[in-house]
């Protein structure tokens, strides 16, 4: 597991010395993802400097990585799953190695397949391969986008990236992406592929580019993840989820270091601890929680670790190291990012990092098997299916004038708006009339709708499930989930791995009708009968919950100073109308609603702007402080 940062100059530029200095010393700001080892390299066209967690036969793997009779250099975050079978394939066709490494596996692969390597890769990665021949490089990105990959293209250079702020150090891009924040609003993220800055952009997941030196990066799609259901029988159904799942795990479960596993309360991460122990029968578990009662799934897992006969570790996390640890957490994110989850997942991946290198979690098994409660929102709303058209529009009508949160108002609402027109992913915060009110420079061409449109568009003649699984898929997935986990997890140079999306795992899953999904009264249904017998019975069919974080009673009590301060010094009065933010938070402290995930929105994007735009924030290898607060230190 690694980190890299690329420079790659345009025709009539050149390196100087403080240039290539200045890269150098930017690789120090990705030493979190790679405090084991650190390589560069540089001709006339490109710098590459990487740094690397050492999991599996480091010496074998040290990069940028030289191949092809000295014509090739590669970077590579990420493991491939099933180096060994193609190592096989390749050596029977002539191919020679000298290291143990996956990264020689998917080097070879290249040279044998060119640009097809990307679709033949089991596992997770980002990769950047540079022809100094025909000075071209060459980039992927793994499936579901697991591992990130960042770019920007300019006159004079391109640079790439696994974060963000490793480039921000070289060009001080601060121009804000106003279309970002727009859909940030909404979204509790930035939507890929766009960021927060307006001049840097992510490779999309499942994508790959070719860039020769001098001409516009061109990308193209190798992998686009759809559901294509089937029918079958379930009892077959059941065995082939069980088994693809029992091999995701094992070879997930490959390293040379210490692996444990995160275990919640739910069904996904305690299924994979059961599997796992069938492969590692001494497997630590960790979980956290916090103080407040009702709000921590400690003791539920506890008793799952018990049940499964392996060791949990846990930790209780307070509301003042929940505040005092933000400021970190979001330098680490690079873009805002207001999912609250984010912070308990920091703070069990430090406890973890205490004891492995390597984590399994369970991400994805909502995505794949249908697990988000409002999946089953389209049986709720069936009757409205059959209302003619004029009627649904009269009574959309009314339940728009109907007082803001009267009882039987957002069903109404949800029940007369078409699918495409509501449903954004798991999270919606702000709606478009909202952030008419709370954003200066709002823009009407770039609602929300906007942006989900094509998705809607591919899935058309679609099951709504099937519908609101393929737009989380393709947006609240890496957007969200797989952003938070990747850059918690490398915060304490702890390495995830997420068995769930694996290349054999979704063509399985994406086969299985909904019927199979969403039945007897809950989600998952088929994964849940498949976890029968590695899950225990309490775990079978509980609700899923998610990381419950209290906010919603923490901003009506002890965090309301701290968020009212937030909002009055934050230097955004540019961007936003601070009086409609400010009402909310009075309106939430009063009981009045619960406001708490919309006021959670704005304060983040506040954090972010004083980290990366204020610079009230400080962090990166010359601070010592862990807050880096006040500190006069730079980047």
């Amino acid at each position: 597991m690694c980190g890299f940062l690329g420079v790659l100059l345009n025709k009539g530029a050149k390196f100087s010395e403080e240039h290539v200095k200045a890269i150098r010393e930017a690789n120090n700001l990705l030493k979190h993802r790679g405090p084991d080892d650190e390589g560069y390299y540089h001709d006339s066209h490109i710098a590459l400097t990487f740094r690397r967690l050492s999991i599996i036969d480091m010496e074998g793997g040290h990069q940028p990585f030289n191949f092809g009779d000295n014509r090739y250099r590669m970077v590579f975050n990420g493991e491939i799953y099933n180096y060994m079978q193609i190592k096989e394939q390749l050596m029977e066709k002539g191919y020679t190695f000298h290291t143990n490494s996956d990264t020689e596996v998917a080097a070879n692969l290249f040279l044998d397949k060119g640009t097809e390597v990307f679709s033949l890769l089991r596992g997770m990665f980002a990769i950047a391969i540079w022809d100094v021949q025909e000075r071209k490089l060459y980039g992927g990105r793994d499936r579901f986008g697991i591992k990130p990959f960042y770019y920007v293209e300019n006159e004079n250079e391109m640079m790439f990236a696994s974060e963000k702020k490793s480039m921000s150090s070289l060009n001080q891009m601060e121009s804000l992406n106003l279309v970002a924040i727009q859909h940030y609003m909404s979204f509790q993220y930035v939507p890929e592929p766009l960021t927060m800055t307006e001049t840097v952009k992510k490779l999309p997941a499942g994508h790959y580019f070719i860039k020769e030196w001098g001409t516009p990066l061109k990308s193209k799609p190798y992998f686009h993840a759809r559901l294509n259901a089937e029918h079958g029988n379930e009892t077959q159904i059941v065995r082939r989820v069980r088994e693809v799942m029992l091999d995701s795990v094992q070879m997930h479960l490959q390293s040379d270091v210490p692996v444990g596993s995160f275990l919640s309360g739910g069904i996904d991460s305690t299924l994979i601890v059961g599997m796992a122990k069938q492969f590692h029968p001494t497997i630590k578990t960790f979980s956290v929680g916090f103080e407040e009662l009702g709000w921590s799934e400690i003791d539920a897992a506890k008793r799952s670790a018990d049940e499964l006969g392996v060791e949990n570790i846990s930790y209780v996390i307070s509301a003042e190291e929940f505040v005092q640890n933000l400021p970190k957490i979001m330098w680490h994110m690079d873009d805002p990012l207001a999912d609250p989850a984010c912070v308990p997942l920091y703070f069990v991946a430090r406890e973890a990092s205490k004891h492995v290198s390597v984590v399994l979690s369970g991400e994805g098994a909502d995505e794949l098997f249908g697990g988000y409660n409002i999946y089953r929102e389209p049986q709720s709303l069936k009757y409205f299916n059959h209302m003619p058209k004029w009627l649904l529009q009269a009574i959309n009508r009314i339940a728009a004038v109907l007082p803001e949160g009267m009882k039987g108002k957002s069903f109404l609402e949800r029940g007369t708006t078409p699918l495409s027109a509501r449903y954004i992913g798991n999270a919606k915060i702000f709606e478009e009339e909202q952030k008419m009110k709370l954003l200066k420079n709002y823009s009407h061409t770039h609602t929300y709708q906007s942006l989900t449109k094509d998705i809607y568009s591919r899935v058309k003649n679609s099951d709504p499930v099937e519908k609101m699984q393929y737009i989380d898929m393709h947006t609240w997935l890496p957007g969200d989930i797989l952003l938070k986990a990747d850059k918690m997890t490398m915060a304490h140079s702890l390495e995830l791995r997420v068995p769930f999306l694996d290349k054999e795992v979704f063509e399985v899953a994406s086969k299985i009708p909904v019927a199979y999904k969403i039945a007897n009264g809950t989600t998952k249904s088929i994964l849940r009968k498949a976890a029968n017998g590695f899950v225990p019975a309490h775990v079978q069919n509980k609700k899923k919950l998610g990381f419950p974080v209290p906010i919603k009673n923490w901003l009506r009590g002890s965090l309301y100073s701290w968020a009212r301060e937030l909002i009055l010094t934050s230097e955004t009065d540019y961007i936003l109308e601070k009086s409609v933010i400010l009402d909310l938070l009075d309106r939430h402290a009063a009981g009045k609603r619960d406001y708490s995930r919309k006021i959670w929105n704005v304060l983040m994007f506040m954090l972010w702007h004083q980290i990366y735009v204020e610079k009230v924030y400080v962090f990166g290898e010359t601070v010592d402080n862990d807050n880096g607060i006040n500190s006069n230190s730079a980047i």
